[in-house]
């Protein structure tokens, strides 16, 4: 048994926040149930790069889910959305502000058939302020909301970090609203409606730079690798081309000189603690890289790591997927799909000890769980499904 069997989840949604969220629901035992538009399905399934069939972008996000392909546009499709929501125990949808509404889908429609429902609306801006009705995607959202400033080297310009962690921060926004709403309806009986904004969840992950903001009055800057409070906490080049990440505390500092044949540094009175350091970043930083950067980064790691100070690998994203720590923890699964044949996915990062572990699962060809679907969930005939088809409602 995993965590969530028997929820039932209704993914209205497309692309990647909200589809990540429903997937990490569905490999914690949750049935998910994607609707898709016939013919096309998530636009995601074009993107790149393509297999024989789909998109490894489409396979990263939707992974254990089933796909019901349906015409929103139709009454006929409409009713059918109506009457999976009246079972379901969330709805997560993620169309611009006010479109469900015109299609009798909004919360309020479908909370009079279902008032134990939880219906999770993500949009860019939320369905309030003045920006509700702005367009924007992961990018946007990392600009205006303060990540993309604090991210780059030290006087360069400002620079995306290398995944969208907006989509994909507000999938874990929206992964634990669901659960917290869950938590609350098991209390009072009843559901609730979520409106998450991604600006919103961008801004929420300030965090650190806004409590300097706060205190301080402080606009971070960009600093590269550098920690603005801590030194040394940095990525440095070594010997051989290759870099590695080193972040010390006070404790680590003497061992961390030691290692690096700085003997002298450890008992300077000018480097004694962390704020002494941050005051004299520049010289610390200097040294430092010029230590390291004769050593090759073999070497370096195995010589923090016999010192107990914090160091690892700057690794590609093969170097990582390859990695035997990432082997021995089962990180990476495999799923058999048509066309395609065995493909890897990432399992989710959870060890369970009283349920069943989250395993990978299969990615849903567009529209694979139609029939099942109307039939056994919503006991429509066979005759009664042709007919749908017929009309082009499924």
């Amino acid at each position: 048994m995993r965590p969530l069997d028997s929820l039932l989840i209704l993914d209205l949604s497309r692309v990647l926040a909200c589809p990540f969220a429903s997937m990490i629901l569905a490999e914690l035992g949750a049935t998910v149930i994607k609707v898709e538009q016939p013919g096309a399905g998530d636009e995601t399934r074009s993107f790149e790069p393509q297999l024989a069939r789909d998109s490894a972008y489409y396979f990263a996000c939707n992974r254990s889910k089933q796909s019901v392909t349906v015409n929103f546009r139709k009454p006929e499709g409409q009713a059918i959305v109506r009457e999976l929501a009246a079972q379901a125990d969330v709805l997560v949808e993620n169309f611009p502000v006010g479109t469900l509404a015109r299609s009798g889908l909004d919360y309020a429609a479908l909370k009079a058939l279902n008032p134990r429902l939880v219906y999770v609306s993500c949009t860019g801006f939320g369905q309030t302020g003045p920006y509700a009705h702005k367009k924007g995607y992961d990018t946007v959202f990392q600009a205006m909301g303060g990540i993309m400033s604090l991210t780059g080297e030290r006087g360069g310009a400002p620079v995306k970090p290398g995944l969208p962690v907006a989509d994909l921060g507000s999938g874990l926004w929206v992964a634990i609203a669901i659960l917290a709403s869950l938590a609350g309806r098991g209390k009072t009986g009843t559901g609730c409606r979520v409106d998450f904004s991604m600006l919103d969840g961008q801004v929420s992950l300030l965090t650190l730079a806004a409590a300097r903001y706060f205190a301080l009055g402080e606009v971070p800057a960009r600093l590269g690798t550098e920690h603005p409070g801590r030194v040394p906490s940095a990525t440095f080049k070594c010997r051989d081309g290759r870099y590695a990440h080193v972040t010390a505390s006070d404790q680590h500092w003497g061992p961390l000189c030691e290692a690096l044949d700085l003997a002298q540094w450890g008992s300077d009175a000018r480097f004694a603690g962390n704020a002494l350091r941050v005051e004299f970043r520049d010289e610390v930083m200097r040294g430092l890289t010029n230590a390291i950067g004769g050593l090759a980064r073999a070497e370096l790691i195995a010589r923090l790591d016999a010192a107990e100070v914090p160091v690892g690998p700057v690794n590609d994203v093969a170097e990582i997927l390859n990695d035997p720590h990432v082997a021995a923890r089962g990180l990476v699964g495999e799923f058999e799909y048509p066309g395609v044949g065995q493909f890897r996915g990432l399992g989710l990062p959870y060890k369970f000890e009283g349920y069943d572990d989250p395993r990978v699962g299969a990615p849903p060809a567009l529209g694979e769980h139609t029939e099942s679907v109307l039939s056994a969930r919503l006991g429509y005939s066979f005759e009664r499904i042709a007919g749908l088809r017929a009309q082009k409602v499924i």
